[in-house]
């Protein structure tokens, strides 16, 4: 089960953090720091997994943002969580016809319209792009 997803510039600012378990703020800022750390300070020839914690940390680098997923299982298929990280940059990209780190800042409502259209309660729910889309779409005709 997913605990949280987080997108996070190479600078270290978190532009989105989604949490599926309860954590209290400094929790929250203290795992956030700790994992930035980690991530950004790994090269592109290291693998994308890595335990902190209780977590299973899978992360994915795209541009200038950095996509990590904490995980409470340790039975998952890794390949299977950094393909639904492309599938929800995918998404994303389509959204926001070429989506950057400027799209999520300024509207991260839109962006976390998307993500929660993809997980519900810690679990994958959709991935198809098309019935995700379609939803986003349909509420954005309702505004």
């Amino acid at each position: 089960m997913i605990s949280f997803i987080l997108m996070v510039n190479k600078q270290g600012q978190t532009r989105l953090a989604q949490y599926y378990n309860y954590m209290t703020i400094s929790e929250r800022a203290t795992l956030e720091g700790e994992l930035v750390r980690k991530c950004l300070s790994r090269t592109e020839n290291q693998c994308s997994f890595l335990e902190h914690h209780q977590y299973k940390v899978i992360y994915r680098r795209y541009a200038s943002l950095y996509f990590i997923i904490g995980l409470e299982d340790e039975d998952v298929n890794e390949l299977s969580y950094l393909e639904f990280i492309h599938n929800l940059v995918e998404t994303l990209d389509k959204y926001f016809e070429n989506v950057c780190e400027l799209d999520i800042m300024f509207n991260i409502e839109k962006a976390h319209f998307v993500l929660d259209e993809m997980v519900m309660n810690g679990s994958i729910f959709e991935t198809n792009k098309a019935t995700i889309l379609s939803q986003i779409y349909a509420l954005d005709k309702a505004n």
